[in-house]
């Protein structure tokens, strides 16, 4: 679908509402529903119309002024995945016994927006391109979650549960949030 000057995607899946986005490599997205009738998605585009061509200006200046990495090739995701497999359980392993806690299955994603998360159950997820960052930022990451095994939140005892195995751990957010986006970028979904 093309509507005045920009290409629009719109991928279907098993969801109830459409929405819009701009992606990161100024691209129109659209996400509706499976059964969603195209003129309800061209009305509901019509009524965004400003707001697309406000921010996909936006993107598209952002990205003259700091172009996009290439994105991450399946072998290079595959590789990374490979590499933090045998990486991340051991960490897991001698971190969870130095915290006193269990966990469940560990799994490694690519991630576009999390480095870990850790569910009710006790499973682990982490970030592929965690074999990329520096290991002591690493290792906060697997404290991190770690620490959700005693702290489903984080409250002000969740950060004391980290700060007691990793002191300087606000150092290691902010390597995150400095360096972090980088990464995450190059694991933009092809829509294209």
């Amino acid at each position: 679908m093309e509507m005045e000057n920009f290409p629009i995607y719109i991928r279907r899946t098993k969801r109830r509402s459409i929405s819009v986005e701009i992606t990161p490599r100024a691209e129109v997205l659209v996400r509706a529903p499976l059964e969603y009738p195209n003129a309800k998605v061209n009305a509901f585009l019509q009524q965004r119309i400003g707001w697309i061509e406000k921010h996909l200006k936006k993107q598209r200046e952002f990205l003259e002024a700091y172009p996009m990495p290439e994105p991450f090739s399946d072998r290079e995701l595959r590789e990374l995945g490979q590499k933090a497999l045998q990486i991340i359980p051991p960490k897991v392993a001698s971190f969870a016994e130095q915290m006193q806690v269990d966990y469940g299955r560990i799994t490694i994603r690519s991630q576009r927006t999390r480095w870990g998360s850790c569910s009710s159950k006790g499973n682990l997820n982490f970030n592929c391109l965690l074999v990329l960052v520096p290991e002591d930022v690493l290792d906060y990451i697997v404290v991190h979650e770690l620490a959700h095994r005693r702290e489903m939140n984080h409250s002000r005892r969740f950060w004391n549960i980290v700060a007691g195995v990793i002191p300087d751990y606000k150092t290691k957010i902010q390597w995150l949030k400095e360096n972090g986006r980088a990464l995450m970028d190059r694991l933009v979904e092809k829509i294209s």
